[in-house]
């Protein structure tokens, strides 16, 4: 065997396509073309560059092309964001960007229109600002001409989808950020939509991953010098459940820690849990691969390095990823502690200040130099990476002996081993690729290259490098998570 298929998966920064080589033993990658993407503001309001990004997709088939070739593509992005259609299925406007202020205290004013704990026992969705149905509700609120002329919605992986086969769906995984589904159900949950005036019209019958598979439209084919029949296949368009879908473990009971510019922590379950304590916890249900329930929190994740290096380099201080691990190291453990997901540290802009602030009014001192703030940025995602541990198990009633961690942050030695530190169990650390892995592994299921999900996992295991961090000073991390509850609870 030697099936390729075409991965396109879009981070918070940049894009990649990827060709997914399977000879029936083993996945390898090969990227081909990598583009980066920015969010656009314009007047106020921060939009996806969209039209460029399909130029940078399309950029990428010819490169595949001329890699040797590819049998299919499947395209996975990060939740809640989606483009409005009129009935000619022509896109209304740039899709807004989840980072806009546009949602700024919609959450409190939904609950009085449907009481939070109607909201989750419909949806099991954890309640985040910048969820789908706060951005529709404030269209309902602020802009109802636009709902009006609009015929239907379409989350970003299965927009660009559409514009790559000129056929609309909506893909399961990516449906169900929006807190919209009844995640019992699986189907749109029209309780919602009626009680906030969300036009049930905008939506579609919702497909589980690797169901719906479509032609590459014959213009599009063409533009990239393609022949013959290309399938594009709607995989789980959240990037979050692809790269869950690649969790090298051969349990069926496991813990992942996804990390990135967000950290997703959590487990996968047969069914959803949504009770008092998850609700309390703010503990959120997606629709994952094989109609199963990614059981995980949202954490703020490399978020808080990254925009505060992009803030020092905008200010002409330059430091590599390294600089900042080095300085973090040379800084003394355990001064500062921040909260990562205080809602302050989640727009752009001058994050080492607002953790000085944070830490001010909190504590009465702060971090002062760059080590400080990254030392305190990090352990502090530790810290909360342990309290979201025991949040899950306390859920699910269930014990964990280790921690995958997957994505980006598996490069992040230091940050690996300060979670192996915190939580008290080892480490398993990869793959770096997984939601790109994920994305390939259900384009292969869809093609009957791979059983099932299962198989997947044994085979992702056998072809990737995985590096186990085993806790280091447990006694010394257990003082200062005491510390850390104290400062942030």
């Amino acid at each position: 065997m030697n099936k390729r298929v075409l991965a396109v998966d879009f981070g918070a920064s940049s894009g990649r396509a990827i060709i997914g080589s399977f000879d029936g033993e083993k996945i390898t990658l090969e990227e081909v073309h990598r583009f980066s993407n920015d969010p656009v503001t314009v007047n106020g309001t921060v939009y996806w560059d969209v039209l460029r990004l399909f130029h940078e997709i399309k950029q990428g088939l010819i490169k595949a092309e001329a890699a040797g070739g590819f049998d299919s593509i499947g395209i996975d992005t990060w939740g809640v964001d989606f483009g409005l259609l009129d009935k000619d299925g022509r896109l209304l406007e740039n899709p807004v960007h989840y980072r806009d202020k546009r949602t700024a205290g919609l959450v409190d004013k939904a609950f009085e229109v449907i009481p939070k704990e109607r909201f989750y026992e419909l949806t099991g969705i954890q309640f985040m600002e910048l969820n789908t149905v706060f951005q529709l509700y404030s269209l309902a609120l602020e802009r109802p001409d636009l709902l009006e002329r609009a015929d239907s919605l379409l989350f970003m992986p299965d927009l660009l989808t559409y514009m790559l086969t000129g056929k609309k769906a909506t893909e399961y995984s990516i449906a169900t950020t929006s807190q919209l589904v009844d995640i019992r159900t699986k189907t749109w949950c029209g309780e919602i939509f009626d009680k906030l005036g969300i036009p049930r019209r905008l939506t579609g019958e919702i497909s589980l991953p690797g169901e719906t598979v479509r032609d590459l439209s014959p213009e599009t084919a063409a533009e990239c010098g393609l022949e013959g029949t290309r399938k594009v296949i709607s995989v789980c368009g959240h990037d979050t459940q692809s790269a869950i879908t690649a969790v090298p473990s051969s349990k069926d009971d496991f813990i992942f820690l996804s990390s990135g510019t967000w950290s997703l922590f959590g487990t996968e379950l047969d069914e959803p849990v949504v009770n008092k304590t998850s609700l309390e916890m703010n503990v959120t249900n997606e629709g994952g691969c094989e109609g199963k329930t990614g059981f995980l929190k949202n954490i703020t994740g490399l978020w808080l390095i990254q925009e505060s290096r992009r803030h020092w380099l905008r200010h002409g201080r330059e430091y590599s990823y390294a600089d900042l691990e080095k300085l973090a190291l040379e800084s003394a453990p355990f001064a500062h502690f921040i909260d990562p997901d205080y809602p302050g540290f989640g727009r752009m802009g001058n994050i080492p200040q607002r953790i000085r602030d944070y830490c001010s009014e909190k504590t009465g001192s702060a971090p002062e130099g760059v080590g400080e703030v990254i030392r305190c940025i990090y352990e502090s995602l530790a810290m909360k990476y342990r309290l979201t541990f025991e949040k899950i198990k306390a859920c699910t009633g269930r014990d964990y002996s280790e921690i995958h961690v997957i994505g980006g942050g598996v490069k992040d030695g230091l940050l690996c081993q300060m979670t192996a530190n915190a939580c008290g169990v080892p480490v398993l650390a990869g793959p770096i690729e997984a939601t790109v892995l994920g994305n390939i592994a259900v384009q292969l299921i869809s093609q009957g290259c791979i059983k099932d999900v299962k198989e997947a996992r044994k085979i992702i295991a056998g072809s990737e490098n995985i590096k186990v961090y085993t806790p280091e000073n447990t006694d010394d991390w257990e003082k200062a998570y005491k510390k850390f509850l104290s400062v942030t609870e």
